[in-house]
């Protein structure tokens, strides 16, 4: 028979493993908006502000808050679903979500670091497509993460829209 103290001692063991795993979540999800960062800030005043752009651009500084936003929903997605994850599903189901993380730098790379806005424009249908993938993966799992998701999945696809955008304005 378990003690009081021993199943308390358990759980406290528990939230404290949570805990981990969320910072982990937290620091792979921001890493990764902040490399895209590293490529894309020093861009934003240089030859970004010299590519004619739709009137319905949202201003720049509404993209900092947003991303950060939405790599911090990703975040707590992605422990929701490691803590639903039998670990031999987490492989794949993490993979998916690895990838879309992977295709969300290098977008970032080909648009602002290429200056390749065509060429990102076919980037962000193959990082749509990986970040669909995982939101249906997402709520398989934990139907919260893939609410988490959907905000990223709805501002990826608007920002597909507005990459063809100026891609086509800047031809």
């Amino acid at each position: 028979m378990i003690s009081n103290e021993e199943s308390a001692a358990s759980g406290v063991r528990s939230a404290l493993g949570h805990g981990r795993s969320l910072i982990v979540f937290l620091a792979i999800c921001l890493g990764a908006g902040g490399l895209g960062a590293m490529v894309t800030t020093p861009e934003i005043r240089g030859w970004y502000q010299t590519l004619q752009k739709p009137s319905w651009n949202p201003p720049n500084s509404v993209f900092g808050p947003v991303w950060t936003t939405l790599f911090l929903m990703m975040a707590v997605a992605g422990w929701l679903v490691w803590n639903q994850c039998e670990s031999t599903e987490r492989r794949s189901v993490f993979l998916l979500f690895g990838t879309q993380l992977f295709l969300n730098i290098c977008w970032s790379c080909v648009f602002f670091g290429l200056h390749q806005p065509g060429w990102a424009f076919a980037e962000i249908l193959v990082l749509w497509a990986a970040i669909t993938a995982t939101v249906l993966k997402f709520f398989q799992r934990s139907r919260a993460a893939g609410w988490f998701m959907l905000p990223y999945l709805a501002w990826v696809t608007f920002a597909a829209f507005l990459n063809y955008t100026i891609w086509s304005m800047n031809r």
